[in-house]
């Protein structure tokens, strides 16, 4: 019950905002199909207003093809820029700013020194990178000098199988562990019964409905972590999800929105409060 009430209340936040977003800044955040543009781009750096807060993308080397993904631009832009709005509306967290209006989120490759200033690194369709060995060490280096990194929408055993090696590769004293409901940062803020399993909106309509998006290869959702002797965790992984489409889709359908966004931001918020936090 506790669980059903809060995943309301941040539903109805969630349309209330967006919907105060459209009149505000008249442009399509609220339902519909239509996909925003943005002036961010590799080489970028960072935002040019710095924040508390920074979200940065990683933009990796795709070494294969991973099932219907886009490599590292899989969600970008609008999941980015819809995880620093929703971010800054439903906690007290504050983001840098672009000086042309964007929200703060940056895309970086390894090599890039800004990677250092940035406390959360996200890549997406992660079954498909592969690390140099000189990558594998800055990662490495970032990783261990407190920087957080979140693997996310990839699916099946060969998408598992994949990545689990590389990340393995740049962590080999760290073990790979599955993160239970026990874990407090299931409770951190909304109560997470269990790792939501979010198709992408794509898959979800071809599908008829179905959120396993490679069928019995890819029923069960997980959340695994890497994190050091203290606890702290260095390397999150959510697997058969696609917990950052439940962002970038939130305008695809009122029925999408309902019933992904809402578990997507829940598990967002308490990834950050609790990373940040610990």
């Amino acid at each position: 019950m506790r669980r059903t009430a809060h995943l309301l209340v941040l539903a109805v936040a969630l349309l209330a905002s967006a919907s105060a977003r459209v009149d505000a800044q008249r442009r399509s955040v609220g339902f519909g199909d239509g996909r925003t543009n943005t002036r961010v781009r590799l080489g970028d750096g960072l935002p040019d207003i710095p924040g508390p807060f920074t979200y940065c993308r990683l933009a990796y080397n795709s070494v294969r093809r991973d099932g219907s993904g886009n490599g590292w631009t899989t969600d970008f832009p609008d999941a980015d820029r819809n995880l620093m709005i929703r971010l800054q509306q439903l906690t007290k967290l504050r983001g840098s700013r672009w000086s042309y209006g964007e929200e703060g989120f940056a895309v970086l490759q390894l090599g890039e020194p800004e990677i250092y200033e940035c406390p959360m690194l996200m890549a997406t369709d992660v079954g498909e990178l592969g690390f140099s060995d000189e990558d594998g060490a800055i990662l490495r280096d970032y990783l261990l000098k407190g920087g957080f990194f979140w693997a996310d929408d990839f699916w099946g055993s060969q998408g598992w199988s994949r990545f689990s090696s590389e990340i393995q590769r740049v962590l080999p004293e760290f073990p790979l562990v599955e993160l239970d409901p026990e874990h407090p940062l299931f409770t951190q803020l909304y109560i997470i019964p269990d790792v939501p399993q979010i198709p992408s909106a794509n898959s979800w309509r071809g599908s008829g409905g179905s959120t396993s998006e490679l069928g019995r290869d890819s029923e069960h959702a997980s959340m695994w972590a890497m994190a050091d002797e203290t606890g702290r965790i260095l390397v999150l992984i959510t697997h058969n999800t696609d917990i950052s489409d439940g962002w970038e889709r939130e305008n695809y359908s009122s029925d999408y929105f309902y019933r992904f966004s809402p578990p997507a931001y829940a598990v967002l918020i308490n990834v950050v409060l609790w990373t940040m936090t610990h």
